[in-house]
């Protein structure tokens, strides 16, 4: 597979993601807060001291809340700073527009930023141009990027449909991205078909609170068995009676779990680094 060749400094800061010899990935987003308000009764730096150490390769988080956080935290985890927002109170919800940029997040000692880009919103134009627009930001800082991609607007009926999660994660590939976060299909063979086709490693997102633990495992370890090289789960982390409990068991199965062929993409992104 042709893919470019990561300078030190980018290939130094996706190691820092991608910290484990089988290439997967762990993000647990915690940058609900903007769109949903407060995550869960608490502080954020308590939730932060119960997820560090369960094997969480890494958090997604807005640049205000690390005025709030202890650095410390952060031994084992890698910081990923999101670069964009919108509230659920909007006109569109569904529209997403920059609040910080990529030389903010180095200053701020983050080892990678996100992006989320809703396609087939209103706000479409401008969510794939900011995202085209921070991929040329972080080339020339050589920071990776995470693609937060999903198909959401007006005339989506099913989001999870295999042909629009496969848009997804190539429009995320052709604009620069290091990594794509995506809506888990109907089924890991559907899933297999969407990785093949996509040259950068893919992480499923954990959807809605489960009701459930065994049914938000099952959604990890169908996706794992679909070839996706790992999962970005936050509601059913922050959201659960023991947020560092349930982390525990998602990194458990996320880094024990068997290969699922036709991998190659993370493979290669990984011998890059070496």
């Amino acid at each position: 597979m042709a893919v470019h060749n990561a300078s030190f400094a980018r290939s130094l800061r996706l190691r820092r993601l991608f910290r484990h010899a089988d290439g997967r990935l762990f993000v647990v987003p915690l940058d609900h807060s903007v769109t949903d308000g407060p995550l869960r009764p608490g502080d954020l730096d308590s939730l932060l001291g119960e997820l560090a150490g369960t094997g969480v390769d890494a958090v997604v988080l807005h640049k205000g809340s690390l005025r709030h956080v202890d650095p410390g935290r952060f031994g084992d985890m890698a910081l990923i700073l999101h670069l964009n927002a919108s509230t659920r109170l909007a006109p569109d919800p569904d529209a997403k527009y920059l609040v910080a940029h990529v030389e903010e997040a180095l200053r701020m000692g983050a080892d990678a930023v996100s992006v989320h880009v809703n396609l087939g919103s209103r706000q479409e134009e401008r969510q794939v141009a900011d995202l085209a627009a921070v991929a040329d930001e972080c080339d020339r800082w050589n920071v990776p990027l995470l693609a937060m991609v999903y198909a959401r607007g007006p005339g989506i009926s099913d989001s999870r449909a295999p042909d629009l999660v496969a848009h997804a994660a190539t429009l995320a590939a052709d604009l620069g991205a290091d990594v794509v976060k995506t809506d888990y299909v109907g089924t890991p063979e559907q899933l297999a078909d969407v990785v093949r086709a996509c040259p950068i490693p893919l992480i499923v997102a954990g959807g809605a609170r489960s009701a459930e633990t065994d049914t938000a495992l099952a959604q990890v370890s169908d996706a794992l068995r679909g070839g996706a090289a790992g999962v970005a789960m936050g509601r059913n982390v922050f959201q659960a009676d023991r947020p560092g409990l349930m982390a525990a068991a998602v990194a458990q199965l996320v880094h024990t779990a068997p290969q699922a062929s036709g991998r190659d993409g993370v493979t290669d992104r990984l011998a890059l680094m070496s």
